[in-house]
């Protein structure tokens, strides 16, 4: 009997580092014991199980290892719910475990809980996440602990990286009706010492702990895998947003270079419009103005000629005027008509040519207008066509995107077909790694069984020779009756392999049986006779042969 761990004991090192040092000696031991004796054991764990329950104590030794101790007014109070809770906040899915815990009816005080949280966590499968977390976040462990607890060093990774081993143990733990506030723990090292049997069955260990590690190979694979998958599923999710997205600002850019390219087209035909209006206006006002300026010629000529013939009148008058003073007056009058008529004459030429200029003036303003609007048309027609270049490209570069959007979503899906098709195969090897973890346990179970066997036919052949061994003496006061009565030798045991009547070989199952009589030795069928003797009065074993004889002598001796 030996125990399989080393206590530190050296006085020269620190006793805090001691003190880990075989805190993670007793969690390796813990962890291992319950995952051999849980694979052994072949069914679902419960609260009763003694190397869970070891477990568990020695988690919760490592856990308060270096707390610190938190005073209050009226008392001070060390315990691991503190730096438990704390893990809700660093995980989500934690808080579960912890709004469940605090519903628990039963529990009082805060160990109490942290025991609950322990068991509820190993049946999750996830006690190795949650203390992980924690152990990262060493600034806000700090709080809970000191700076040389087990928790703050590497030996508290050490043993969450062991934690993970414990996925492949499936428990079912009544917390509700236990007892938890009250419990003593205290580590029963009885557990951990090994014997002769124990060190006999290493080949089968190793196989187990081969089979764990593919198991546990293959189920970190598989959460790879998972995680890979659902960040994949995520990404083509995003990418079908974003490609839908750019289909719908593509069509809204198609919708607008369609609406700009109408407007366009709207805008030069009522350009032309305007410039043929303003062609017709422009033809108008010049017939209009050559017209005027015709008629004014024409009027002007005519005054001229009149104005001509009212002068020469008006001297051949003044020629007349020495004549006669009747005529001077009636020239008089007729100047001052004249006079008249040209005062009219020329407001009617004024007016013309007021009016000239007026249409001048129009004609300008028309052109002006012509060329503004012109101007104007220019510049939208210009900003119109640099939309449409600007919508254009934008279509390209929305083209170009989504071709490597398509691109990269059909890398993607291969991606995502590669992921599931190296899960499928995982599963298949998961799969064929349970049919041989069955194909394991039922081996077991038969070695088991032979082993029962084996300790029976062991049992069987203690008795048998305690029986021989008594009934040796007893033999050999019959051979040398038999010697003295009969003369025949008493063959030995060893100079017989076979049975003399039906030849078959003698083992374990098949015993060697002397004959009384002649001394031969024989087995048991063909030697199942008992027949009184002159060496014995009482009825001693014979052979098929010499019990025929005897029966015959005794037959023929009868009268």
């Amino acid at each position: 009997m030996m125990l399989d761990f080393f206590l530190v004991l050296s006085a020269t090192k620190d006793p805090t580092a001691v003190e880990r040092a075989n805190l993670l000696n007793m969690a390796k031991l813990s962890i291992k014991g319950l995952i051999e004796s849980a694979l052994s054991f072949g069914r679902t764990l419960d609260s009763d199980y003694p190397p869970l329950q070891q477990f568990f104590v020695v988690m919760e030794h490592c856990l308060k290892h270096g707390l610190k101790v938190r005073k209050s007014f009226l008392s001070s109070n060390k315990t691991i719910w503190g730096p438990l809770e704390l893990v809700e906040k660093l995980y989500p899915e934690a808080e579960e475990i912890g709004a469940s815990v605090r519903d628990l009816p039963g529990l009082k005080t805060p160990l109490g809980r942290a025991r609950a949280w322990l068991r509820l966590a190993l049946m999750q499968k996830k006690m190795a996440d949650y203390l992980r977390c924690l152990i990262i976040q060493r600034d806000l462990l700090s709080e809970f602990y000191e700076c040389h607890a087990l928790m703050m060093e590497e030996e508290g990774v050490v043993i969450v990286g062991l934690l993970v081993g414990l996925n492949v143990i499936d428990a079912n733990l009544c917390v509700k009706g236990e007892d938890l506030d009250s419990q003593v723990g205290v580590i029963d090292f009885s557990m951990y010492l090994k014997n002769e049997d124990d060190i006999g069955n290493k080949e089968r260990n190793v196989q187990i702990a081969a089979i764990l590690d593919q198991k546990n190979y293959v189920e970190e694979l598989n959460r790879q895998l998972n995680s890979t998958v659902i960040s994949l599923h995520s990404r083509v999710d995003s990418l079908e947003k974003s490609n839908t997205k750019l289909i719908e600002e593509l069509a809204i850019a198609k919708n607008n270079i369609i609406k700009l390219q109408e407007e366009n087209h709207q805008l030069r035909s009522e350009n032309k419009l305007i410039l043929m209006k303003t062609q017709q206006h422009l033809e108008v006002t010049k017939v209009d103005v050559e017209t005027e300026l015709q008629t004014y010629k024409h009027s002007r000529q005519g005054l001229d000629e009149m104005y001509s013939e009212a002068r020469r009148q008006l001297r051949d008058e003044s020629q007349l005027r020495q004549g006669s003073e009747d005529s001077m007056k009636e020239k008089n009058e007729i100047i001052a008509r004249l006079e008249e008529k040209t005062n009219k004459i020329t407001v009617a030429m004024r007016q013309l040519e007021q009016r000239l200029q007026q249409a001048e003036k129009a004609q300008m303003e028309a052109e002006d207008e012509d060329k503004k609007y012109l101007q104007e048309c220019q510049s939208k027609s210009d900003s119109l066509q640099k939309q449409i270049s600007q919508k254009e490209k934008q279509l390209a570069q929305l083209e170009t995107d989504l071709k490597i959007e398509k691109e990269w979503r059909q890398t993607l899906q291969e991606d995502l077909q590669k992921e599931k098709d190296t899960l499928s195969h995982l599963r298949n090897e998961t799969q064929q790694i349970i049919s041989l973890k069955k194909e394991f346990l039922n081996l077991q179970d038969e070695n088991q069984e032979l082993k029962k066997i084996y300790h029976q036919q062991e049992q069987a052949l203690q008795e048998l020779g305690n029986k021989l061994s008594e009934s040796k003496l007893k033999i050999e006061d019959i051979k040398e009756a038999n010697k003295a009565l009969q003369g025949l030798v008493w063959l030995k045991d060893k100079e017989a392999t076979h049975c003399k009547l039906c030849e078959k070989e003698f083992s374990l199952s098949k015993r060697k049986h002397h004959c009384r009589n002649c001394g031969e030795i024989f087995c048991n069928a063909c030697s199942d006779n008992e027949l009184p003797l002159p060496s014995s009065p009482k009825p001693v074993r014979v052979c098929d042969s010499c019990h025929a004889l005897l029966i015959q002598r005794c037959s023929s001796n009868l009268p």
